[in-house]
């Protein structure tokens, strides 16, 4: 079975950092793009970043410049680099695989607040 488990979400200050993980089982990793998406409370899931499997890397308009994707195929791990956090970046952050139908991890949550 294969799954998606994210990490490192918590509670950080405006301006701080937080780095997301999110670890694949599964033995073709490499083959699929993989993204990170966010929901905050009374809003839809939205695209926060995505990486193609060439290592195409696309990002939403609100975290560009601040956020960084990025994977490691050998160890079937995709990563969010979280810069200069702002309080609207709090919401269940979600990593996503493309496939068919796509797989979703658990979430984790990020706070952004003083």
């Amino acid at each position: 079975q294969v799954q998606l488990v994210e990490s490192g979400g918590g509670l950080v200050q405006p301006g701080g950092s937080l780095r997301l993980s999110c670890a694949a089982s599964g033995s073709i990793f490499s083959l699929y793009n993989m993204g990170w998406y966010r929901q905050a409370p009374g809003k839809e899931r939205e695209l926060v970043a995505d990486v193609s499997s060439g290592g195409y890397k696309n990002y939403a308009d609100s975290v560009k410049g601040r956020f960084t994707i990025s994977r490691d195929n050998a160890k079937k791990m995709v990563y969010l680099q979280m810069n200069s956090l702002k309080p609207e970046d709090t919401a269940v952050y979600y990593c996503r695989q493309n496939t068919l139908p796509p797989l979703w991890g658990q979430g984790t949550q990020v706070t952004v607040s003083s």
